[in-house]
C-alpha cells in the first residue's frame, strides 16, 4: 500500500474556484477541505492571493486523518448579501467543527462579511463569519474581518486555542456586531488584538474558564464583558478570566459582568486593578448586585475622572462586599466589607 502524500498544499483553485468575487465558490473549497481533511501529516489548504472568493455559507467538518491542518488565508473571502445567502446554510459564514490542531494563518489575506445588508433587520437570524466547535488546540492568526452581520467570531465548546494579531472591524452602530464571543470553553487565549465593533469587544458566556485577553484595542464596541449570565434563573459560571493590558476607546463600557437579576448566581472574587481613564458619564464606577450581594470585590489602583473638565465623577455600588485602596472615584463609603 502507499501512504498519500504528506504536508501537501491544496490549493481551492484548483478545484475550480473562480476567485472573482461572483461566482459562487463554496462547492471548491469544501471539496479542497476534504482533500485536505483526509491526508495524513500536516497538509495545507491554501486560498491563494489576488482572488476574491465568495461563499454563501460553508462547513468544514472533522474529524480528519492529517495530525494537523493548515489554513492559509492569502486572498480575500467574501460573504454574500442578505439575500443571496443559501438559506440552509445562514448561522455561519464558515463553520470549523471537531477538529484537532487547526492552525489558521491570515497574513495577506482578509474576510468581508458584507453586514451591512442585514444591519437594519434587527429581527433576522442574521450570520456569524466564523464559528468554532468542539476545536481543541487551534491558533488563529494574522486575521482580518470586517463588517460581519452578527458575531464575527464564536467559540463553542473549545479547549486550548489561542487567537492572535486578530482585527475586527465594524461601525459602532452596526447592532449586535460582537467581536469575538466564547461559551463553554476554556484555556482561551485572546492577544495583541484590535476589536471595533457595534456590541462586545469580547463577550465570555457560561461554561467557560481560564479566558485570557491581553493587549485588545477596543472600541467603539461595548467593552470586554463576562455574560450575561443567568437567564431564566439558569445556573451558569464562569471562573478564571484575566484581562490585562488593554484600552478601551469611545466604549460604552470597560470590564463588566453581566447578569440577569436572579439568586441563580453568586458573583465573587473579581478584581479591579490599574484602570486608569475618563468617563463620559457621571457614574464612573457602577457595581450594582443583587441581595444578598456580590463577595470580595477589590477595586485598588483606579484613577477616572470626567471626559469634561472640570465636571466631577462618581461610584455608584449596591450590595457590593469588598475592599478599596487608592481608588478615584472614592467608593469607600459605599462599600461593605465582608
Amino acid at each position: 500500500w502507499s501512504v498519500r502524500t504528506q504536508n501537501k498544499t491544496y490549493n481551492v483553485i484548483d478545484y475550480g474556484a473562480h476567485g472573482d468575487g461572483k461566482l459562487n465558490d463554496s462547492g471548491a473549497f469544501v471539496s479542497a477541505w476534504k482533500d485536505t481533511c483526509g491526508t495524513q501529516g500536516t497538509p495545507t489548504l491554501l486560498i491563494p492571493q489576488n482572488g476574491v472568493f465568495l461563499l454563501k455559507g460553508i462547513a468544514l467538518n472533522g474529524p480528519c486523518n492529517a495530525t494537523n491542518v493548515n489554513i492559509k488565508l492569502e486572498g480575500k473571502i467574501v460573504a454574500p448579501s442578505k439575500d443571496e445567502w443559501e438559506k440552509v446554510m445562514t448561522s455561519n459564514l464558515i463553520l470549523f467543527s471537531n477538529l484537532n490542531g487547526l492552525s489558521i494563518d491570515g497574513s495577506g489575506g482578509s474576510i468581508e462579511g458584507n453586514g451591512s445588508s442585514w444591519w437594519e433587520c434587527i429581527s433576522c437570524g442574521r450570520p456569524t463569519i466564523l464559528r468554532f466547535k468542539f476545536c481543541n488546540d487551534l491558533t488563529v492568526s494574522n486575521l482580518n474581518i470586517t463588517n460581519s452581520p452578527k458575531a464575527h467570531i464564536r467559540i463553542n465548546n473549545c479547549e486550548n486555542a489561542t487567537f492572535s494579531n486578530i482585527t475586527i472591524h465594524s461601525p459602532g452602530d452596526s447592532f449586535n456586531t460582537d467581536g469575538i464571543d466564547i461559551f463553554t470553553s476554556k484555556n482561551i487565549l485572546i492577544q495583541d488584538s484590535t476589536i471595533h465593533c457595534g456590541d462586545d469587544c469580547i463577550a465570555i458566556s457560561g461554561g467557560s474558564s481560564h479566558i485570557n485577553a491581553t493587549g485588545i484595542a477596543c472600541g467603539p464596541g461595548h467593552g470586554i464583558s463576562i455574560g450575561s449570565l443567568g437567564r431564566d434563573e439558569s445556573y451558569e459560571t464562569v471562573e478564571e478570566v484575566y484581562v490585562r493590558n488593554c484600552s478601551f476607546t469611545n466604549t460604552t463600557n470597560g470590564a463588566r459582568i453581566k447578569t440577569a437579576p436572579t439568586k441563580a448566581l453568586n458573583v465573587s472574587d473579581v478584581t479591579f486593578r490599574g484602570f486608569n481613564g475618563t468617563s463620559a458619564t457621571a457614574d464612573a464606577i457602577t457595581l450594582n448586585c443583587s441581595v444578598p450581594g456580590c463577595f470580595n470585590i477589590v477595586l485598588d489602583d483606579i484613577d477616572i475622572v470626567s471626559s469634561q473638565s472640570g465636571k466631577p465623577v462618581s461610584c455608584s455600588c449596591n450590595n457590593a462586599h469588598g475592599t478599596v485602596t487608592s481608588t478615584n472615584p472614592n467608593c469607600m463609603s459605599l462599600f461593605l466589607l465582608p
